[in-house]
């Protein structure tokens, strides 16, 4: 397996996303507090579950992409507004607050819906692994693959939790399969666990919903044919996957800043 040129340029954080509601639009941070249960403090803190205990997102109605959210992490206030310019505000940091949510979304979306808080990992879709990854670079690739699609689109779209600038398309494949390097800023050492499969929500516009007409054929053909020769082949299940899902080895508790230097490290 060939080195890639990853080794010799200076990578950083570029960006900082989290979605503090599962499903919700995402918040940038110019820093993140990393838990103690390794993934970044906020990220999916609260979620809707429907009776069945099925979390409400995406994949459970396209109606998320409609609204329009800013979430405040000081003071866990969720502000919604709907396409008919309807504004609402919920203090989700209480009870009565999120009962006030649930009620508010259970008639918006239809359902008997409540509002969980996990302050522990986070209503995350793996709870045992961490933050996921992408560089600037692949959020470029991806975007020049369709002529409808922007970069910011992409990036809404694919809903990455750390953004690393100054490498090349794909920087984060290699961190998978036989003798993945590890990589780390000032004081958090991440290790890559799994290859992200992608779901329907990529395929919608972030806004409205709308699917892009093949765009999973589209994807799967670029994937395939794009696909780094430093990249272990066997860590990936299929070529619908994209994004890296990490597990933080060292630093927990520690803070993750936008511009810090991200340096790639052999086991």
């Amino acid at each position: 397996m060939s080195r890639p040129p990853f080794y010799r340029v200076m990578a950083a954080i570029e960006r900082l996303r989290l979605y503090p509601v599962k499903g919700l639009d995402g918040v940038e941070l110019d820093e993140a507090r990393i838990r103690e249960g390794g993934t970044l403090e906020h990220d999916r803190e609260f979620a809707l579950f429907d009776a069945d205990d099925r979390i409400v997102n995406g994949k459970w109605t396209d109606r998320v992409h409609e609204l329009s959210t800013e979430f405040d992490t000081g003071t866990a206030r969720l502000r919604v507004e709907t396409p008919g310019g309807e504004r609402e505000s919920f203090d989700l940091g209480s009870a009565d607050g999120r009962d006030a949510a649930a009620a508010w979304f259970s008639a918006d979306f239809g359902g008997d819906l409540r509002m969980e808080r996990d302050t522990t990992v986070g209503h995350v879709d793996r709870t045992d692994m961490g933050p996921s990854v992408l560089s600037t670079a692949t959020l470029r690739e991806v975007a020049s693959w369709f002529d409808e699609l922007t970069v910011e689109g992409v990036r809404r779209r694919l809903r990455a939790n750390v953004e690393v600038s100054g490498v090349p398309a794909f920087w984060e494949d290699r961190f998978v399969g036989a003798d993945a390097p590890a990589f780390e800023t000032e004081s958090v050492r991440f290790e890559g666990v799994t290859p992200c499969g992608r779901c329907v929500v990529p395929s919608r516009d972030p806004d409205t919903g709308e699917p892009l007409d093949g765009f999973r054929e589209r994807f799967l053909e670029r994937r395939r044919a794009t696909f780094p020769e430093w990249a272990d082949r066997e860590a990936f299940d299929h070529y619908y996957s994209l994004m890296l899902i990490a597990s933080v080895a060292e630093g927990r508790g520690e803070t993750l800043r936008v511009g810090e230097t991200v340096d790639v490290v052999e086991h």
